[in-house]
C-alpha cells in the first residue's frame, strides 16, 4: 500500500526537490554560454595538439620510441629531411591562398 505517513511523504518530497534542483543546475551548467565556450576551446586545443603531434611524427619520425632508444641520436632530424615536407606545406598554403583570392575577386 501507499505510504501515507505525512513525515515520510514530506521527506520524499524534499528528496525529489533536491534531486530536481541538482538536475536543473546540471542542465543550466551544460548549456551555459561560458561552459560551451570552454568546451569548444578545450576541443580546439586538443585538436591542435593532435595536429602538432601528427606533424611532428611526419617530420621527425615516430615519437613512440623511448628516450633510452633515442639517446645518442640527434634530437631533431636534419634540415634536409624536413625540406620536402616544408616545400609541400608551402605549396598547399600557396594553392589555398590563390583559391581564396580568386573566389573573392569573382564576387
Amino acid at each position: 500500500m501507499a505510504d501515507t505517513d505525512p513525515d515520510a511523504l514530506e521527506r520524499e518530497i524534499e528528496r525529489t526537490r533536491a534531486e530536481l534542483a541538482r538536475t536543473v543546475d546540471a542542465i543550466a551548467d551544460r548549456v551555459s554560454p561560458k561552459r560551451v565556450a570552454e568546451r569548444s576551446v578545450a576541443k580546439v586545443k586538443a585538436n591542435a595538439e593532435h595536429l602538432v603531434s601528427s606533424f611532428g611524427d611526419l617530420v621527425g619520425g615516430s615519437t613512440s620510441r623511448s628516450a633510452a632508444e633515442m639517446e645518442g641520436e640527434e634530437r631533431y632530424p636534419p634540415a634536409q629531411s624536413m625540406a620536402p615536407v616544408l616545400i609541400g606545406l608551402g605549396a598547399v598554403l600557396v594553392v589555398g591562398a590563390t583559391i581564396i583570392l580568386l573566389r573573392r575577386r569573382n564576387r
